[in-house]
């Protein structure tokens, strides 16, 4: 695992500007140390629930201290959503195998999305539910064989994009919300919405990278302060 750890720094956290610091922890190890009230969180969850939130609260701390930040605790709010220290913005996610964080003090930076998802395909019965009929266009012009690798591409892409809205929104998204445009070359996307979200201008666009590492797509959203989709509301 020290080799996974290694590639996720290498080439995974350049997906992030570099005032995000990117941390892995393996959500099948031990339960590691929480800190204060994060304890409450895992009180009444299966075991393999509680590792995977402790994973997520050990890989947190690991990047706040890349960041030369103390160990914090980040609790879980009612929505089971992060809610960071005063002073960061971050985001984790987690697979069967894997864990990672991001986090950031940098005040120029509002909000986070990261999602890693298995390459494995994803079902054909469910791209109707997690794509538009144009993201349904693009997977049609792929190779029969390319088609639901790239589906949970999309799936993961909209997982990244709707944690970074949630974070200045706290608004509840359905997929068809959500509408991307995928560069395979550049390995970017953009994700506009279809629907009025809180805190943002009308078919705001946020913009994605996203990277495949072995079996795992990474895909992850940086919004500014200062970003152009956000609302005047949300500058002020």
């Amino acid at each position: 695992m020290i080799q996974q750890r290694f590639s996720y720094s290498e080439f995974a956290r350049p997906l992030f500007s570099e005032t995000v610091a990117m941390a892995w922890a393996d959500p099948t190890a031990p339960m590691p140390r929480l800190i204060g009230d994060e304890v409450l969180a895992v009180e009444q969850v299966r075991p393999a629930r509680a590792r995977e939130f402790g994973a997520g609260r050990a890989a947190a701390r690991e990047a706040m201290s890349l960041l030369g930040q103390p160990p914090r605790p980040v609790l879980q709010g009612e929505d089971r959503a992060p809610i960071w220290p005063r002073g960061l913005t971050g985001s984790i996610t987690h697979s069967a195998r894997d864990c990672l964080a991001v986090v950031t003090d940098a005040p120029e930076i509002c909000a986070l999305g990261l999602d890693i998802e298995a390459t494995a395909p994803l079902e054909s019965a469910l791209w109707p539910e997690i794509c538009t009929m144009a993201e349904m266009n693009w997977l049609s012009s792929l190779g029969p064989s390319q088609r639901g690798h790239f589906a949970k591409l999309v799936f993961s892409a909209k997982e990244a994009a709707y944690k970074a809205q949630y974070a200045v929104s706290r608004q509840m998204l359905g997929f068809h919300d959500i509408v991307l445009t995928i560069d395979l070359s550049k390995q970017r996307f953009t994700a506009q919405f279809t629907a009025d979200v809180d805190g943002f201008i009308p078919g705001a666009t946020l913009q994605g990278r996203f990277a495949i590492l072995g079996a795992a797509f990474i895909t992850a959203v940086e919004l500014a302060a200062n970003d152009r989709a956000l609302s005047a509301t949300t500058h002020s």
